[in-house]
């Protein structure tokens, strides 16, 4: 069922504090964690506690949360030190677009230039 913890969900195991991250923020219905493989000096991923498969998933059932998901990622581009040199968030939708984890998520980016296009 959508919004429900999945059992075979790294990032829903994350939530429940089954699998370890680093938590840097929490609200009540956000988790942000350092991305394990970071691509800049600050990568943190920015997740829904409830599960959704991906951005417009969770935008069509639930926008107060998506728009819980960008604050959040704002509020760790400030805590970084990110907000006034720039950051970037980025929502992969799809095994094509390079998603690995199918629990919407954003990549909060900065902390080095970043070009565009990216990749």
């Amino acid at each position: 069922m959508a919004g429900e913890p999945q059992a075979d969900c790294l990032f829903c195991k994350i939530v429940s504090g089954d699998v370890p991250a680093t938590v840097v923020r929490t609200s009540d219905t956000t988790v942000a964690f350092r991305d394990i493989n970071p691509q800049a000096p600050t990568h943190v991923l920015v997740i829904p506690k409830a599960h959704y498969p991906d951005a417009g998933a969770l935008a069509a059932a639930e926008p107060l949360i998506a728009a819980d998901v960008l604050r959040e990622a704002a509020a760790v581009a400030a805590d970084e030190g990110n907000a006034d040199t720039g950051y970037r968030i980025v929502f992969n939708t799809g095994s094509g677009a390079g998603q690995t984890v199918f629990h919407a998520h954003a990549h909060v980016l900065g902390g080095r230039g970043l070009n565009w296009p990216p990749g």
